[in-house]
């Protein structure tokens, strides 16, 4: 029994720090490397690919809407080809800057509002994959559980890896829960560790309604940009480790 364990991560910006990526690359298997438009700049997207690289850790571009205020994480109404354009920015100017390094990137993940709107979205979802086939078929496209983002990634011929969220609520439908909802991030390492172990052994979560969800996991995310989220890291880490899980990048064989 294995799973990979990813987090969003070189959202620095210029001087101005977020998160603590090199103590979180001691528990993760996979990053998801900002590309400069909701968080990071070329010196950061540098620094994160060597930090990953001498970790061990697999290495994908994660693209948001062109939103630095927002971190991203505001909706825009962009048309189809603008998304599918900044994405293939996004994640060609990572892939660059890895190439430079020796590394080649496993993986893209979308960040914040423009994921959350490609899974219910299949057109939207399209062009993110799209975009990510352009570049290289061999790109893992990450998503929701039976989400539009991972239909369209099979679509495009891309393989896809399931996301699960330990850390996040989840409303009935099997979505996650806004952030403006109360109980939306949850930081209790504890919780936490016992719905990773769950969600990979079961393939199952409590929403926030009671009800159980039935998903598959091939990844869980970390948040990274929440405070404690290294130590969190670290106990979601032992936790799987103790119930015999292993943690590895889903691109490993």
């Amino acid at each position: 029994m294995r799973i990979d364990l990813n987090s969003d991560l070189g959202e620095s910006f210029g001087p101005w720090p977020m998160g603590d990526d090199a103590a979180l690359m001691a528990s993760i298997s996979s990053a998801n490397v900002a590309c400069g438009f909701h968080a990071g700049d070329p010196g950061i997207m540098r620094a994160t690919v060597a930090l990953a690289k001498a970790s061990g850790v697999a290495v994908g571009a994660h693209p948001g809407f062109p939103d630095l205020v927002g971190f991203g994480r505001r909706e825009i109404k962009a048309t189809l080809q603008e998304v599918e354009d900044f994405v293939v920015y996004q994640v060609a100017a990572l892939a660059g800057i890895a190439a430079s390094q020796g590394v080649r990137l496993q993986h893209v993940k979308a960040h914040g509002a423009l994921y959350n709107m490609a899974c219910r979205d299949r057109a939207l979802a399209d062009a993110i994959a799209r975009a990510v086939a352009a570049i290289d078929k061999k790109l893992i496209l990450f998503g929701l559980p039976n989400s539009e983002l991972i239909t369209a990634g099979l679509h495009a011929g891309l393989p896809v890896a399931a996301e699960v969220f330990a850390d996040r609520a989840y409303e009935a439908d099997g979505s996650l829960a806004s952030r403006q909802k109360a109980g939306s991030v949850i930081h209790d390492p504890a919780a936490v560790v016992v719905r990773a172990i769950r969600m990979v052994r079961e393939r199952q979560v409590v929403a926030l309604d009671g009800s159980v969800i039935a998903l598959e996991a091939d990844t869980i995310c970390l948040h990274g940009d929440t405070a404690g989220a290294a130590d969190l890291a670290r106990a979601v880490r032992a936790g799987l480790a103790a119930a015999g899980i292993e943690i590895r990048s889903f691109g490993q064989t």
